[in-house]
């Protein structure tokens, strides 16, 4: 007998669990089978976020690419057979959990259809499509199971990350079917890989068989399962690492805190200017070439500059910054080459300058554009005899610091004027690198967005995560005339105001948040009235109110901005 009523509707997931209850009910008997597993019936997932269960056991999603890089990782770091045996017992653990979990997860038909649901789970999950194999003459009587595996993750990710193989490389797809079917059939079951897609064959293929049956055939394998095996060669790698360490501490200096911009991930390259600039940063820190950075203020350069150091040899070696525009004339040479005790009032003892204090790494000198003859004269002497004197010192010390200079200024309309040397200019400018504005690189604008408020939230505890669209619209409108600093202050801003976990349009500098889009739906146009209404509020919300000083700021006379205020009525936000 059929129930129905006009308000009663079941979604595909119901009607799944409807038809297994229903048949529960109707036989009385567990009737469940590895093939009947849905993965929405499996999974639990909080609607809020945060846990999700398979079974009831808590599980995580995790990103293909990701496991393939700490794969690289992992071999990079112990070598590929201790990386192999790491895999192949996380696989197994997994393995053997998870038949535990769906022992009791549903009512088996029978204890067969609880060995195969293993099989079945992995294509649920994504990890390989497993196919029984059709070489009938190849399957013996000791032979548990035998499968061919098409779209392993494993093997894609290997040769994606690592290249091709010599040998098969489903390690952890192994170790976890091995774990499995160990565990679903009460006994020591081992999987064999016969071909691989990590090594060239067309898929993947294996076998599985109880250990007295694979003979000696299983020797080369069980090493990789062992716990002591694989604790010896980790052992290895740790005693190798230390003596690495040791010897890194021995020659590292005392480093100046990080940028935390760059430690951030502030260093964004999304467009395609951005990437050319990175890649040549990449090649000229190969050598010791010096190299002149050039762009508008607040583009990077420093970043840049951190970048070239954080890729070249002299990566131990300490990175050391300076803005030559920042120190006064009559101390920038002391800062620069250090002096002796009782070189000047003040000297009371040595002191050691940044281009010392750099030795074995870099020295960034930032404007260099601002310095004075004099000092220029003294850094192309350093730059062509790599040593320096101290002042008030009459002997030489070598120096071997790599430097770098930055400006935003044109040298070559300096050297015309007669303020900076052309020879100090070619001498800094073996290579260089512009770094384009913000505006010409406006697929870099969301993903520095994005960093800029992970940080800033960090640094001031708001629970803020990301843009709304309109939010967003707006960052991507305007013209960043500041570049990066600009960006990141108004993102600071913005964090701090913000009322929700997304940063709207109203939590953005008005500036900002005034700008048209570039791209408008014809609902979200306004009127000219709206928008000038719209921004003398914010500014006087800026002053505190002050019609005096909003007048300043808008360029208008306090007359004028009467006439207005009282034109456009009191939604204009006056008092």
């Amino acid at each position: 007998m059929w129930l129905w009523h006009k308000d009663f509707r079941v979604g595909p997931v119901g009607w799944t669990l409807i038809s297994i209850r229903l048949t529960l009910i109707l036989t009385g008997d567990s009737i469940v089978r590895a093939a009947d597993m849905d993965l929405r019936e499996l999974l639990s997932v909080d609607p809020d976020g945060g846990l999700i269960r398979l079974g009831g056991e808590r599980v995580l999603i995790l990103d293909a690419v990701a496991l393939g890089m700490l794969r690289r990782e992992l071999i990079d770091t112990l070598g590929l057979t201790a990386a192999r045996g790491v895999l192949t017992r996380f696989g197994y653990a997994h393995g053997w959990r998870t038949a535990d979990t769906l022992r009791t997860a549903f009512p088996w038909q029978s204890e067969q259809e609880w060995r195969a649901a293993g099989a079945r789970l992995h294509l649920l999950q994504g990890f390989v499509r497993p196919i029984p194999w059709q070489g009938l003459a190849e399957i013996t009587s000791t032979t548990v199971a035998h499968w061919v595996w098409e779209d392993s993750y494993e093997a894609e990710q290997h040769l994606l990350h690592v290249g091709r193989a010599d040998e098969a490389v489903c390690w952890t797809l192994a170790g976890f079917t091995t774990g499995y079917t160990s565990r679903a059939y009460g006994r020591d079951i081992y999987v064999v890989e016969h071909e691989c897609r990590g090594k060239g064959d067309a898929v993947c293929r294996l076998e599985a068989r109880p250990v007295e049956a694979w003979g000696e055939a299983i020797e080369a394998h069980l090493p990789f399962y062992k716990e002591a095996s694989l604790d010896d060669a980790l052992s290895r790698v740790t005693k190798q690492l230390k003596r690495a360490e040791s010897r890194l501490r021995a020659q590292r200096r005392e480093l100046p805190p990080r940028d935390p911009e760059l430690a951030n991930g502030a260093l964004v390259a999304a467009s395609t200017s951005m990437r050319r600039v990175l890649d040549l940063a990449r090649r000229v820190a190969q050598v010791d070439s010096t190299v002149l950075l050039t762009g508008e203020s607040g583009v990077g350069k420093e970043r840049v500059a951190r970048f070239i150091h954080e890729q070249s040899p002299r990566v131990d070696g300490p990175f050391v910054a300076i803005n030559c525009g920042a120190v006064p004339e009559n101390l920038l040479e002391s800062e620069l080459f250090g002096h002796v005790r009782g070189a000047f009032t003040g000297a009371t003892q040595d002191r050691v300058g940044l281009l010392e204090a750099a030795n074995g790494g870099t020295l960034l000198l930032d404007e260099i554009g601002e310095t004075s003859p004099a000092i220029q004269v003294k850094l192309l002497r350093t730059l062509q005899e790599r040593e320096i004197r101290r002042v008030g010192e009459n002997r030489t010390r070598p120096v071997n610091a790599r430097v770098l200079a930055a400006t935003n200024r044109d040298l070559v309309a300096d050297i015309r004027a007669a303020r900076f040397r052309e020879d100090l200019y070619y001498r800094l400018r073996v290579v260089e690198i512009t770094v384009p504005p913000l505006r010409e690189r406006r697929e870099d604008i969301l993903t520095l967005a994005r960093t800029f408020v992970e940080a800033a939230a960090a640094r001031t505890g708001r629970k803020v995560t990301g843009f709304t669209p309109a939010a967003a619209q707006r960052l991507l409108a305007y013209a960043w005339r500041g570049n990066v600093r600009e960006l990141e202050n108004a993102i600071e801003r913005a964090v701090v105001l913000a009322a929700r976990t997304r940063v709207d349009v109203e939590d953005l500098p008005p500036e900002i948040s005034l700008t048209a889009p570039e791209s408008m739906a014809p609902g979200d146009i306004r009127t000219l009235e709206e928008v000038e209404r719209e921004y003398i509020a914010a500014v006087l919300r800026s002053v505190g109110g002050n019609r005096a000083q909003a007048a300043a700021k808008l360029g208008i006379g306090s007359a004028t901005l009467y006439r207005k205020l009282k034109a456009l009525g009191p939604s204009s936000g006056h008092p």
